[in-house]
């Protein structure tokens, strides 16, 4: 969870570049990250895949004023609007990007080949309809924050209370060392965005990797079906929290681009 979702990147840079405060191909170079390479398929007025700095352009053009996230999951459709073709799309890759005011969304599809060490990762962004609507349970940073606060708070009370491993102190320091090795060469969001947002982005990052360790066994710990019953009912809605706080931050840039227009 201390990863960045390939749909907050694109989103996050696609913002900076809407708000004139980063160069296209900047913008495109920091959305690619990692990856080898990023086009986008299906692109209203393109009759083939292009490029993101082409791609932004042409959102722009067909009326985008900010790019949002959804990072849905089943039963949990975080940040989806419709139509079905497009929320089917996004929930299969668990994530998507919507351009408010263009009436389109991006759901990627990850391509990677080469042998281990040396794998080349190709995202193919596929363009499809989406409704004017309000986003779904996507929260304001000011309500994800507290949120996240108080789940926390509520699951390492009753982790701690009903013993179960991966809830101490080796989890916490394996969550310290890996949030080290991330921090190393990481920028959080991208130019512009409120420094709340980056708090909660932050935040929402380290208690998803949390979850994560805390799923997990801790090497010779006796762990039995009751107990991981027990720590799925308790970090369910800590996962579910983390992911409204993501969408919320990512989403704080383009909800203030819409503003400023009125």
């Amino acid at each position: 969870m201390l990863d960045e979702p390939r749909a907050g990147r694109l989103a996050a840079w696609g913002n900076a570049l809407f708000a004139g405060l980063v160069a296209p191909d900047d913008a495109a170079t920091r959305a690619v990250g990692a990856d080898s390479v990023h086009r986008v398929v299906d692109l209203p007025g393109e009759s083939g895949p292009v490029g993101l700095t082409l791609a932004f352009g042409r959102l722009r053009a067909l009326g985008a004023v900010g790019l949002r996230i959804a990072l849905p999951r089943p039963g949990h459709p975080l940040g989806l609007c419709g139509p079905p073709e497009f929320n089917a799309a996004a929930l299969d890759a668990e994530e998507a990007v919507l351009a408010s005011g263009a009436g389109v969304g991006l759901v990627p599809e990850v391509r990677e080949a080469g042998p281990a060490g040396d794998v080349l990762t190709e995202v193919v962004w596929r363009c499809l309809a989406v409704r004017q609507a309000p986003p779904a349970d996507v929260p304001t940073l000011g309500e994800a924050e507290r949120e996240l606060a108080e789940v926390l708070r509520d699951a390492t009370e009753e982790l701690t209370r009903l013993d179960v491993a991966g809830a101490g102190p080796m989890a916490l320091a394996r969550l310290e060392a890996y949030r080290a090795r991330m921090e190393r060469g990481r920028q959080v969001l991208a130019p512009g965005y409120p420094p709340r947002a980056v708090r909660v982005l932050e935040l929402a990052q380290r208690v998803g990797a949390l979850v994560e360790i805390a799923a997990e066994t801790e090497p010779g710990a006796a762990v039995s079906a009751g107990q991981m019953v027990l720590r799925e009912g308790v970090l369910r809605p800590v996962e579910r929290a983390a992911r409204r706080a993501r969408v919320a931050a990512y989403n704080a840039y383009a909800e203030e681009l819409e503003r400023q227009r009125g």
